[in-house]
């Protein structure tokens, strides 16, 4: 079975370097791992107390974060290291001051895992909710690294609980203990006789949470709210932008709206601006305090401010639930907004959780956004659900001390 893998990871690097030949992210993942290695060597200082933290991309990065920032705090010696299997995290976080070291993963294979444990040495290492790689696990355990699973979730459909999935079995056993989200996943584990597991929640809402209490201010959404309430379309993709833009057409509901897409190239933006036809709006890059007070449509043309826009909106359409990669609901929900998104969020406990608390919808038309806002202004059923998506962070919080608490013992 080990073989099947080996050929699946050669196969997936195949298909990235043909796809670099024209695709801008595949060329930075590509070219991000030329002369790997020697920029290791160069940058290791092997005297370092390294602790090596590994994300698939930004999203499992923030989710880390709430764990190496009181680490740190913590011992104030320690250095950590960081590795990023894709460009979108790589590139966003390489030069953020927490992290020490900062590098692309190497391709899983024997002989990569063995050179890049030689070369960092780290004291402990923390894979972050999804990531399993059978070689560097493999080379951990052979090292006596103790290894944690930090913020996992379990599903019946993955690999780890089917006939045929040995290999992934295998690489669970090279763990030191499963940090897991929820009783489900602890369970599946159970299933397997792993009994090294310890339920603390997720890490994110510890994260969210914390930028809740002091978010940074953004002027010109606040003159753009006014005393209005917002719709947003948070990260979002063309089936939340259709919907949310055929509901502003026929609605004559006293809202104003913010149009914040996954996607901020020109082309994605132009399509937006299609949609909405005549209808008056304007872009973030071309708002000031005059101008922003004369629209009821703003689209955020540029990155890094969502998460703080979230604290001027009321009602959150979340990206990717139409094509089963739901875009973070947690920053939202910590701001009092209520949740809507498509019907695939399956892979999502978390968007589970906020639909039977009362704190979201599932949306596939316009007639069910047209439903779900009329709910939501009758008599107090918008004020209830904000509470109960607040309610929802500010219960959760305390993942990252859990984890601490038991590193410790």
């Amino acid at each position: 079975m080990i073989l099947f893998y080996k050929i699946s990871v050669l196969s997936y690097l195949l298909a990235v370097k043909i796809a670099a030949l024209f695709n801008a992210k595949a060329k930075l993942w590509v070219n991000g791992r030329k002369n790997i290695f020697k920029n290791i060597k160069s940058q290791i200082n092997v005297s370092d107390e390294i602790y090596w933290f590994h994300c698939a991309s930004l999203g499992e990065y923030e989710q880390g974060k709430p764990l190496i920032e009181k680490l740190k705090v913590n011992n104030k010696s320690l250095k950590v290291l960081v590795t990023f299997f894709s460009p979108s995290g790589y590139e966003n976080r390489k030069n953020e001051a927490l992290i020490d070291y900062c590098f692309y993963l190497p391709i899983d294979s024997a002989s990569n895992a063995k050179q890049f444990i030689d070369l960092i040495q780290p004291k402990k290492a923390f894979f972050i909710k999804y990531e399993f790689w059978f070689f560097y696990l493999k080379e951990l355990n052979n090292n006596n690294i103790p290894t944690y699973l930090v913020s996992g979730v379990f599903r019946e459909t993955q690999l780890f609980f089917k006939s045929y999935g040995t290999t992934h079995k295998l690489m669970l056993s090279f763990f030191t203990h499963f940090f897991v989200q929820n009783i489900k996943s602890k369970d599946l584990l159970n299933n397997l006789n792993i009994t090294n597991i310890s339920v603390t929640g997720d890490t994110r809402i510890d994260r969210v949470y914390k930028n809740s209490l002091k978010p940074d201010k953004l002027p010109l959404i606040t003159k753009f709210k006014a005393d209005k309430r917002i719709i947003i379309a948070g990260s979002s993709w063309p089936n939340e932008e259709k919907i949310l833009c055929d509901y502003i057409s026929s609605s004559d509901k006293e809202f104003k709206y913010i149009i914040a897409p996954h996607d901020v190239s020109n082309t994605r933006i132009a399509e937006i601006e299609k949609l909405l036809g005549e209808t008056s709006f304007l872009k973030y890059s071309e708002a000031n305090e005059e101008n922003i007070t004369k629209h009821t449509i703003l689209i955020i043309d540029n990155i890094g401010i969502l998460a703080n826009t979230y604290q001027y909106t009321d009602i959150a359409f979340i990206g990717g639930g139409f094509k089963g990669a739901l875009h973070n609901v947690l920053e939202p929900a910590s701001f009092g907004n209520v949740l809507l998104f498509g019907k695939k969020h399956s892979k999502f406990h978390e968007a589970e959780e906020l639909l039977s608390n009362n704190a979201a919808y599932e949306i596939s038309y316009t007639d069910d956004l047209i439903a779900a806002v009329n709910h939501l202004l009758a008599e107090d059923n918008l004020a209830e659900k904000q509470k109960a998506a607040k309610n929802y962070i500010s219960t959760g919080v305390g993942a990252t001390d859990a984890i601490l608490g038991k590193l410790a013992n």
